[in-house]
């Protein structure tokens, strides 16, 4: 019989090491997601709530905050007050904010003045206070403090008055909130906050920023988009409105007038 050679010994396989990024290994992370990034609006549509959750990555032993900033689609504000004319009381000439988000949301760990200083806050937009609403388009030329041919718009001082207004409306209506307590930790590291949409949200793209702050400055940020959009009979008759309101406008006027036509010949028989 012939012997066979003995095979050299082999080494064992080295293990397989998981793929991690060496450069984010010491950095202050977070990542957050949502649990519905879709709001489909019907006739039966009562308002909707959306879970945005998500996990912190701290290596250091300093503390951190999350701030969550959700902003619907801008669109124009048109604004009047009654003002007084000796024993009448009139509409003002209407104000419109081009810039004014339809919706916006803030929810953070604590109060945002606790998180970050004023100058932090306003340089990010973040809170109601420091939201930018465009002044209307409208500007006149007038001499300040010895300057000649400032810029100035037409609202003058009264712009911070109108601009209160336009938060509160839009807060009354529950389509402006700021909850100082809206994000809570479940457990170490992961936390979550509550998005409340109401009845009246406006359709389109919502944009999600889920900041997070240590030390009074922002140090990692994370960015997700919500889509809330018309279904069914509700959104063909939106688009068909957008897309041809004239027709849309004649076809409403001819059914009033058919209804008001028909229900005349109910009562008038009975």
């Amino acid at each position: 019989m012939i012997p066979v050679p003995a095979l050299p010994a082999q080494d064992p396989a080295p293990p397989v090491a998981v793929e991690r990024s060496v450069a984010t290994l010491g950095e202050v992370r977070v990542a957050a997601a949502l649990t519905d990034a879709e709001v489909k609006i019907d006739s039966g549509f009562q308002g909707a709530s959306i879970v945005l959750y998500g996990a912190v990555f701290n290596p250091t032993d300093a503390p951190v905050d999350v701030v969550v900033v959700v902003r619907g689609p801008d669109a124009p504000l048109r604004l009047i007050r009654k003002v007084q004319v000796g024993p009448f009381w009139l509409n003002s000439r209407p104000v419109v904010f081009e810039g004014a988000p339809g919706f916006y949301m803030t929810a953070s760990t604590r109060p945002l003045s606790d998180i970050a200083n004023f100058g932090q806050l306003r340089r990010l937009g973040v809170g109601v206070d420091h939201l930018r609403i465009a002044a209307p388009e409208e500007h006149r030329v007038e001499t300040r403090y010895g300057v000649r041919d400032v810029v100035v718009s037409r609202l003058g001082d009264d712009y911070l008055d109108w601009r209160r207004a336009v938060i509160r409306l839009r807060e009354e209506g529950g389509l402006y909130a700021t909850r100082p307590d809206g994000v809570t930790f479940v457990d170490r590291g992961l936390f979550r906050a509550e998005l409340v949409l109401p009845t009246t949200a406006p359709t389109g793209a919502y944009f999600a920023e889920v900041w997070l702050f240590q030390d009074g400055a922002p140090v990692a940020a994370s960015n997700l988009t919500l889509t809330v959009g018309k279904v069914g009979v509700e959104r063909d008759v939106y688009e068909f409105a957008h897309r041809r309101p004239w027709t849309y406008g004649v076809l409403c006027v001819l059914l009033a007038a058919f209804t008001g036509w028909a229900a005349s010949r109910v009562f008038r028989r009975g």
